[in-house]
């Protein structure tokens, strides 16, 4: 057995003021509650919530607070992220400290939930680190794990705990869910995904093992979630399989196929170059609308995907381009800028 005791604090959050005093208490409560902790997570952008306007380069003053409760508690701590300001642009950025309070590391956000996250760049480069005597923990954020390459390269990278805050108030969390657990299951890993409450989130935090099954769920309200996982698990997962059955990392390992689809070119991507520009979704559909120019009866057929038009809608004039509405918008848009500051402008 390799025990490691996490907590995750699942906290309400306000999305236009500082949260930093709030979570500060939170942390010291739970240490206060729960002295047997090793690592604390905190939820994406709980600081100072979803607005880029508070974007600040970093190290900054909320950061050297925490390193100090790091230091303090002697403690692993990754609170969560903040939107970073660094050579002109801004970034989804988690910092990880160590119990000494260094920042060993800071996770830049990977996939901006676009077209909502607009204006934030996204990282580059993947990040795992090491708890000596424990295991290798990779870090992910929130919309990262919709990619389901993200979460493969950091256990390919040895990771055995994927960390990963998020900010989600929106009605798909059960959809994050089922892809925590997927992941946790596809990958033979601990999944540790903290998301927050109010502004910071609708809940429903949870932990899951190697297995796929659920060690703990939160509910809706701010709840602390201390937990002692074994590392053990993952290992002996990997060696035996899932329940005694898939070894999907060794199956990776072992594949014949060569997934093309990743190279870029233009016979890989053909087709997602027809999915139409990112962008946020508006009233109105284009089903049935668009390339509808023969007279009832005629044999044109209509596009792919096109629907009936309801009788008496009114043609488009030419060139206008009404967007589709048939997607759901997969995580939670930005909270809007505080009362007396301008509205941002991206470009």
């Amino acid at each position: 057995m390799i025990p490691f005791a996490i907590g995750g604090l699942q906290l309400n959050l306000s999305g236009r003021h500082s949260n930093l005093d709030h979570i500060c208490d939170r942390i010291e409560m739970m240490l206060y509650l729960y002295p047997w902790v090793q690592m604390v997570v905190v939820s994406e952008l709980a600081t100072f919530g979803g607005w880029t306007g508070h974007a600040q380069p970093l190290p900054s003053e909320a950061e050297e607070r925490y390193r100090t409760l790091a230091q303090r508690h002697q403690i692993w701590l990754l609170p969560g992220s903040f939107f970073e300001q660094a050579d002109g642009s801004v970034y989804n950025t988690a910092p990880v400290i160590d119990p000494q309070g260094n920042v060993i590391a800071r996770y830049r956000k990977m996939f901006p939930f676009l077209p909502y996250e607009s204006g934030v760049e996204p990282g580059a480069e993947f990040c795992v680190f090491d708890v000596p005597g424990v295991g290798r923990f990779g870090v992910s954020i929130c919309y990262d794990m919709w990619f389901p390459e993200t979460s493969r390269t950091l256990v390919s990278m040895g990771a055995e705990v994927l960390l990963h805050p998020t900010l989600t108030a929106s009605i798909d969390r059960d959809v994050e869910l089922a892809i925590a657990r997927a992941t946790a299951a596809t990958n033979q890993c601990f999944v540790i995904d903290i998301n927050g409450v109010g502004d910071g989130g609708i809940g429903r935090s949870i932990i899951v093992s190697p297995m796929g099954d659920v060690l703990y769920e939160a509910g809706h309200s701010e709840e602390m979630l201390p937990l002692e996982i074994d590392i053990a698990r993952v290992r002996r997962s990997r060696e035996v399989g899932l329940k005694g059955l898939g070894q999907p990392l060794k199956s990776f390992r072992d594949r014949k196929v060569e997934f093309t689809v990743y190279d870029r070119t233009p016979e890989s991507t053909a087709y997602l170059e027809t999915l139409g520009p990112l962008a946020k979704m508006a009233r109105g559909s284009r089903a049935g609308l668009r390339g509808h120019t023969s007279a009832p009866g005629a044999d044109t057929p209509a596009p792919p995907g096109s629907g009936d038009v309801p009788a008496g809608t009114p043609p488009l004039a030419e060139g206008v381009d009404t967007p589709d509405t048939s997607v759901a918008a997969p995580d939670t848009p930005p909270m809007p800028p505080p009362p007396n500051h301008p509205s941002e402008v991206h470009p």
